[in-house]
């Protein structure tokens, strides 16, 4: 008796993600190492000296952490309530600090106590920075006020009161000393020179502005808020170079690369989108827990950190490769080990011994040797499989046997619902087409008498109409197109020079050497 062979699962070739330079280049990091904080972590800076340490703001403290310990090495906790904004000096010997009862604070990495407190501010400071002479903080604060200080005498140098709502981004420019960006709930991003009293530059992003950044030459601003990122070009007045819109939640948060050349902007839908800054196109995406506000990168892209609502710090740190040479693999056995003896061809006088395979067979398959069609057809159609493969391989199995039209009879409305839901979201799908298609018209022949008994299955069978008759649509269209496409081709396509036509020309060209000889 011949045995019972399985059903042939037909593979499908799969569409898996495209393998890029930026692909492999962002994977490359180490799985992450999460830091629990006091509260949500609303900045992270890196500090600009080796060994590159980086200082956390969270809730009423500001924490150093060790760029490979992963462990803070200090703590400044001098708040009264809530800290923002903790920001390194370029030298990395200083680090400056608003807070929530707006006073703006001066710290010295290796004290604990504030240099410098300044005052001046009636509500909380979310923007601190240092201009690029050192010697000069610009702070910005809810009360709609951006005051510059001078750091040695503690005194306030200028004021402005341009913006007409809280002010909670900001930053300097590396190049000229004088040259700041704020950005603001009133939707505004302006530029402000010191040397003057009034911004020198208003751009409109048209959201509550949440991040604002400027590219190492000056010359492009970039700003986020509410689901876009916006670029713009200072030297050309602020004109709006590009409008990016790929985050599902609001933009917290922008980070440039090392080099420049990729821009990171880390959002409320819990992603951290990388940006080519040649395109401006997506080449790379992180995935996160919970949302992200504040997102900050090491020299060299050694370290990525990025800071969430939920008080978590996720650390990843990049793989190196001669690291992977100080522990060489263990020595496996070779090829040969595993195949040997495979093709020893038995002696006579050998006594040979064989190991039966046995072979499981799945529940459908068992079903159908058993010759029940119909369960066979109610396990594969279950909610728990999730592989429409298997369910249009055994309808084709069942197809092949002539018992198809058996399986599909003689269900009630749960069964029924179940199998024209399964029509309904994969009959359009070329790869199972030609099957479903064959199965929607035997169901439609077993059940048009019943039609009209349950509401439910109307609706079924009137979506599935409808799906079938955009698809059928669809492919007219495409097919116009194609018609066009082929006219346009064979347009553009030059015409070759027949044999008759080449004689003919010759002849001619013979003729007139002819007449000039003569």
């Amino acid at each position: 008796m011949a045995s019972y062979k399985p059903v042939v699962v037909q593979s499908f070739p799969k569409l898996g993600e495209k393998i890029t330079q930026d692909t492999l280049y962002w994977k490359n990091y180490k799985t992450p190492i999460q830091i629990k904080e006091f509260g949500a972590v609303n900045k992270i800076d890196f500090s600009p000296i080796p060994p590159h340490n980086y200082a956390v703001t969270a809730s009423s403290r500001i924490h150093i952490y060790g760029r490979y310990s992963q462990e803070p090495i200090k703590t400044f906790s001098r708040f009264k309530d809530a800290a923002y904004c903790a920001t390194y000096r370029d030298d990395g010997k200083l680090l400056v600090a608003g807070s929530e009862e707006g006073v703006v604070r001066l710290f010295d990495i290796h004290g604990r106590a504030a240099l410098r407190q300044y005052d001046g501010h009636t509500k909380a400071v979310h923007v601190v920075d240092f201009l690029s002479d050192k010697y000069r903080i610009v702070s910005g604060a809810d009360d709609y006020t951006l005051k510059i200080w001078d750091i040695p005498s503690a005194t306030e140098i200028v004021s402005y009161s341009e913006h007409m709502d809280y002010v909670r981004c900001g930053c300097t420019s590396k190049l000229n000393t004088d040259l700041f960006v704020t950005g603001s709930y009133d939707h505004t991003v302006k530029v402000f020179d010191v040397r003057t009293e009034k911004s020198v530059m208003t751009v409109e992003h048209g959201q509550p502005v949440e991040s604002v950044l400027l590219f190492p030459s000056g010359g492009l601003l970039v700003s986020a808020g509410g689901r876009y990122v916006k670029v713009w070009d200072i030297l050309k007045g602020g004109q709006l170079l590009v409008s990016l819109k790929n985050h599902h939640k609001t933009v917290t948060c922008l980070c440039l690369s090392s080099s420049g050349q990729r821009l990171l902007s880390g959002s409320l839908d819990r992603h951290v989108k990388v940006y080519s800054t040649a395109s401006y196109k997506v080449v790379h995406s992180f995935d996160y827990a919970a949302s992200i506000l504040s997102l900050a990168l090491a020299p060299e892209d050694e370290t990525i950190v990025v800071g969430m609502t939920n008080g978590v710090l996720n650390v990843k740190n990049r793989k190196h490769e001669e690291s992977k040479e100080r522990f060489p693999k263990k020595k496996r056995p070779g090829y040969r080990t595993f195949v040997k003896g495979r093709n020893y061809m038995p002696k006579q006088e050998d006594f040979f011994v064989s190991k039966p395979v046995r072979s499981h067979l799945k529940k459908y398959d068992k079903l159908l040797k058993s010759f029940q069609v119909t369960k066979a057809l109610d396990v594969v159609l279950e909610a728990r499989n999730r592989t429409p493969e298997i369910t249009v391989a055994v309808m084709q199995e069942l197809n092949r046997r002539g018992t198809l039209q058996n399986a599909l009879a003689g269900r009630d409305e749960t069964q029924l619902s179940v199998l024209l839901a399964f029509l309904i979201r994969y009959v359009v799908e070329p790869r199972f087409a030609p099957v479903l298609i064959k199965v929607a018209e035997m169901i439609i022949d077993i059940y048009l008498p019943v039609v009209g008994q349950s509401a439910v299955i109307d609706k079924q069978f009137l979506r599935l109409q409808e799906i079938i008759e955009k698809e059928i649509d669809y492919q007219a269209e495409l097919l116009e197109v194609l018609g066009m496409m082929d006219t346009l081709f064979a347009t553009m396509t030059k015409k070759k020079a027949t044999s008759l036509e080449e004689n003919k020309t010759n002849g001619i060209v013979s003729v007139l050497e002819q007449a000039t000889s003569n």
